[in-house]
């Protein structure tokens, strides 16, 4: 016998059987008598025979694989939804292969065209900030592969997503500060081609509408999803006057940035300047203050997306399935807005 894997050509050989013998025998079909089942299933334990998933694959058409691609792997969120998603896929029997776009659009398309020839069963996606052209995506569902999109979704496609409820969580959000007696708040917006910067920037207009506050274009400063952004935009804001008296930030992370330079400047929070971020990640109440956020369900948006994407998979080939899942978002308040909140 060979060194290498052990075949079920190797244990036919053994037992001096057929291999289709060994190959029902090791799927338990009802007409191979038992001892013959008990000899196959024990001679392959001892040879540690593991079964060739390829070719597997080729005879179901199905890989039990799918594949998860992300903007980045340095905001919690996505760990977090990648976790939720391999739970579901544990209980499907199914692996799980993650990729980063690391934001770039050109990345993103690799990602998914080496996802698609390792033949995953279907993809859960977040497009990157730089995506605008989804034909990469739309090439694949027309040849059959299951997509659903989590959190930066795509609306134009038929297809399953699962986001939170952006404009509802930004609402809160402005209306908390308005409640704590600010009038010039600043917004920190994310780049304005994703749909859940968009649904911030929208929550937070109207909230100042609602409240008969002007909407101010020099108090809303475009950034990306990281602290350096966050900085940035702070030294950009210290130059307006009067200065604003609280920010909402598009993110914890560009929240931080913010917290930093202001800090720096000898700028207290929240007396001077109340911040207020959103995703509710780790740190936010580890920071000195505490930052007040709007939590998602990260867990909870990887458990669902994942779920949807089994449906897709296992449902009647023409049956239309394409719901669009909206979770609630959570108001949390700490000491970047209210001294000494928890």
């Amino acid at each position: 016998m060979s060194s290498g894997q052990v075949t079920i050509k190797d244990i036919a050989r053994q037992l001096n059987i057929s291999v289709a013998t060994v190959s029902r025998a090791l799927r338990d079909f009802p007409d191979i008598n038992e001892n013959t089942k008990k000899a196959v299933t024990t001679l392959a334990a001892e040879l540690d025979y593991r079964p060739n998933q390829i070719a597997q694959s080729l005879v179901k058409r199905r890989t039990n694989t799918i594949g998860v691609v992300i903007p980045t792997f340095v905001i919690p969120f996505y760990a977090s939804a990648i976790s939720g998603i391999q739970e579901e896929a544990a209980k499907a029997n199914y692996n799980v292969m993650v990729c980063q776009s690391n934001e770039s659009y050109t990345t993103e398309v690799s990602n998914i065209y080496t996802l698609a020839s390792s033949r995953v069963d279907g993809l859960l996606v977040s497009v990157s900030k730089e995506t605008t052209n989804f034909d990469h995506l739309q090439c694949l569902q027309q040849k059959g592969i299951e997509i659903v999109f989590f959190n930066r979704v795509y609306e134009g496609m038929p297809v399953a997503k699962v986001v939170v409820d952006d404009y509802d969580g930004a609402v809160a959000a402005t209306e908390h500060l308005i409640s704590i007696g600010r009038k010039r708040i600043a917004h920190f917006c994310g780049p304005q081609n994703l749909s859940i910067s968009q649904e911030r920037r929208r929550g937070y207009v109207d909230a100042l509408k609602t409240h008969n506050l002007p909407v101010r274009e020099e108090l809303m400063l475009s950034c990306d999803f990281n602290i350096a952004s966050g900085m940035d935009a702070a030294r950009q804001l210290l130059q307006v006057r009067p200065l604003p008296d609280a920010i909402f930030a598009v993110s914890d992370s560009v929240a931080f940035g913010a917290m930093k330079v202001l800090k720096e400047q000898g700028i207290r929070i929240p007396e001077d300047i109340a911040i207020a971020g959103y995703t509710d990640e780790p740190t936010a109440s580890l920071v000195d203050p505490g930052l007040t956020t709007v939590a998602q369900p990260t867990f909870e948006i990887g458990q669902t997306a994942a779920r949807l994407l089994f449906a897709q998979i296992n449902r009647p080939s023409k049956e239309s399935v394409c719901p669009k899942t909206v979770l609630k978002t959570r108001l949390i308040i700490r000491g970047s807005t209210v001294k000494n909140a928890v």
